[in-house]
């Protein structure tokens, strides 16, 4: 997916100066407090003794409990995918996403073309009613169901987010809809996956290596990422104004009145010995104002390294076409 804000072409940088802290990796338990799309705990997922990973937003609650959490034989489902895919053996259906998020329904909304949204919910409701019949576990339901959220992520009709859609069919979104399986690494250890506020959840959660991922400006992942929420969540609600925007999550971090605040209070409340914390140099939060907060809890240090700005924002006037990322490091007291 491409992901406001995604670490999966800095894995190296974060590699690199990660291990150059914690050379026996496989000893650690690392938390991705932010987890968006997992790319960071997936990458450590078999170099640690256990990942951490949270998000508040449902659809990375699905992303992280399939790449996180699951370890289990795929062969097994192989079948149930060509299932899904067969329109004979899953007819097409007109539901939620289709009324919702397709020109057929009586907004016109195009995030999705009408088949590939037909498609979208088929799938959803067939692997529910699998799971209300207990033929799918908890393991096997989150591997489909992100697989679902990502295959409909290659045929979405935006600019990379669901603030809005395009007003004319991208070549993409006109591909035709098909499930493919979201694999995930085999790891013999046992991870957990939180689906909570990040200040909150510090507070009951303890390991050596903590990863701070944040928002860095206002844009709320809830909104950017609604109709994934609504794909995951397949639940009851009304639809608002022309993007079809549904309640979701506002988080302090895209707050410039609140972000210093909730990373003092998270820093503080942290128990990890090890704190490092990627934001770049387009944040409203300084890093001065970082680097002040953080040195009050231990011996601190900062990385960088030059970085391509995410797609959707490389055309914004006065910008240019690379940022620079900080990691910044603290050893905590």
């Amino acid at each position: 997916m491409n992901y406001i804000g995604s670490k999966k072409s800095l894995l190296d940088f974060l590699q690199e100066k990660i291990m150059a802290k914690n050379p026996n990796l496989q000893d650690k338990v690392f938390c991705d407090l932010f987890a968006g799309t997992s790319a960071v705990g997936r990458h450590f997922k078999k170099q640690t003794k256990k990942i951490i990973a949270n998000d508040q937003e449902f659809y990375s609650f699905v992303l992280a409990q399939n790449y996180i959490v699951n370890s289990f034989d795929l062969s097994e489902l192989s079948s149930l995918f060509d299932e899904l895919n067969d329109e004979r053996l899953t007819p097409l259906v007109s539901g939620k996403i289709c009324q919702f998020y397709s020109p057929s329904g009586t907004e016109n909304r195009r995030y999705f073309t009408e088949f590939n949204a037909q498609k979208i919910d088929a799938i959803r409701m067939k692997i529910k009613k699998l799971k209300d019949e207990e033929k799918l576990n908890l393991h096997q339901y989150y591997f489909i169901l992100a697989s679902l959220l990502e295959s409909a992520d290659r045929v979405a009709n935006t600019a990379s987010v669901y603030a809005s859609f395009l007003k004319n069919f991208k070549k993409t979104a006109t591909n035709k809809f098909i499930l493919e399986p979201a694999k995930f690494e085999i790891s013999q250890c046992k991870h957990e996956v939180f689906q909570k506020n990040a200040n909150e959840l510090i507070t009951n959660i303890q390991g050596d290596i903590l990863y701070i991922d944040p928002p860095y400006n206002n844009r709320q992942y809830g909104s950017n990422y609604h109709v994934l929420n609504t794909i995951a969540l397949y639940d009851d609600f009304t639809p608002r104004g022309k993007t079809g925007l549904r309640e979701y999550n506002s988080s302090l971090w895209c707050s410039k009145k609140h972000v210093a605040d909730e990373l003092e209070y998270l820093i503080d409340k942290a128990d990890f010995a090890q704190i490092f914390l990627s934001y770049n140099d387009d944040g409203i939060l300084s890093q001065e104002k970082i680097k002040k907060i953080m040195e009050k809890f231990g011996k601190y240090e900062i990385f960088s390294t030059p970085h391509r700005r995410f797609k959707a924002d490389s055309n914004r006037k006065c910008k240019e076409a690379n940022t620079t990322e900080f990691l910044h490091f603290l050893q905590k007291n």
